[in-house]
């Protein structure tokens, strides 16, 4: 991969609103193709950014960020970031591991003693890669309801396992509650807290955050979801559901560019951890994980391109991260409606990026 100078990186990016705000966006290939699927799946607003090795190409809004007040969707709009989320988690479990403070084949019982005695055979990379033997939130999870954080792990722990620890894959979001409880124990940070000291003020990711319902967000997006074909507003959910580290961030394109040309760079990570985190992990077996799964990233190859990419689905939002890694190409799709398909819309827009291979 190439890598660009810090200094050139960060003066795109702090000329990035000016210079997207001055020109008109393109109504090109792109652009059909996006309102087509657009019209197709029913998505109100979305905002797509496309980067070449860590320097923005493009950043545009689609539609509306609000249906009810007519505003549109614009590059500093903010979105949910749904699953997208868990990659920043498990940046900070690496972060703690680099430090020495958090092994990865250690034993989850080491950190929670008071857990059931199969967390004895759980490591922290299972965990961070969905082979743990955890499962999703129970049927009964009430996400009406707050919960605190030895709750949640009260939970966790009264769910049997799906498998043995490390002989399977299983998503799990569960999962990764467990490991922002650990990042707060460890690092005595609640999760949100320790990204935003470490990662979001670093790389000047200044609109990046918890969720919070209650705050005043400038130019936030509502989410929808679809019901019998009808656009409807997203549900309410517990401050608490909205604050776990499976998911639960806001964030705008805009500072998805940041974050992007940082994983060119060790400004927030040595390379061998990014390493370890683009790599499958491997079973008990020694084979990979049925998922292609890495921590906190799904690591793939599409058509002959090497891809780490994740999405996330969330309270009426849909988001997409692709970075094609040997190609230097990052497409990322935000979209504020919660049944819709982003993923495919950025394999589209990749298409289109990956046959021109240069240039705009």
């Amino acid at each position: 991969m190439l890598k660009m100078t810090c200094v050139t990186t960060l003066a795109w990016i702090f000329l990035l609103p000016a210079q997207f705000a001055r020109s008109a966006q393109p109504d090109d290939e792109v652009a059909r193709a996006v309102r087509a699927e657009m019209a197709k799946q029913h998505i109100p607003g979305l905002a797509l950014l496309v980067s070449r090795n860590g320097i923005p190409i493009r950043a545009q809004g689609f539609g509306l960020a609000s249906l009810e007040l007519n505003v549109p969707v614009k590059p500093e709009t903010v979105f949910q970031s749904g699953s997208i989320g868990k990659q920043f988690t498990a940046t900070a479990v690496m972060l703690l591991v680099e430090e020495g403070k958090i092994g990865l084949d250690d034993p989850l019982s080491k950190y929670f003693d008071s857990g059931p005695s199969w967390w004895d055979k759980v490591t922290i990379r299972e965990l961070l890669s969905h082979t743990a033997g955890f499962t999703d939130y129970p049927k009964d999870f009430d996400l009406r309801k707050d919960y605190s954080e030895e709750e949640l792990l009260k939970i966790a722990g009264a769910i049997p396992p799906a498998y043995p620890p490390g002989t399977s894959w299983a998503y799990s979001n569960m999962g990764y509650v467990t490991l922002g409880i650990l990042i707060h124990k460890v690092s005595g940070q609640y999760f949100g807290d320790f990204l935003q000291e470490r990662v979001f003020k670093t790389l000047g990711m200044s609109t990046t955050r918890i969720i919070s319902e209650a705050d005043i967000i400038p130019n936030r997006a509502a989410g929808y979801v679809l019901k019998n074909g009808q656009v409807k507003n997203q549900e309410w959910v517990s401050p608490s559901a909205n604050s776990t580290a499976d998911g639960s961030l806001y964030f705008t394109i805009l500072d998805l560019v940041k974050w992007d040309a940082a994983l060119y760079t060790e400004k927030v990570l040595k390379d061998s951890s990014k390493r370890e985190m683009w790599t499958v992990t491997a079973l008990t077996d020694g084979k990979p994980n049925r998922a292609q799964y890495g921590y906190g990233w799904f690591v793939e190859s599409q058509n002959g391109h090497r891809v780490v990419q994740h999405d996330g689905r969330w309270q009426g939002f849909s988001t997409q991260i692709s970075r094609y890694v040997d190609d230097g190409l990052t497409v990322v799709v935000l979209a504020n409606q919660g049944y819709c398909d982003p993923h495919l819309i950025a394999d589209e827009v990749a298409a289109v990026y990956l046959a021109k291979r240069t240039g705009k």
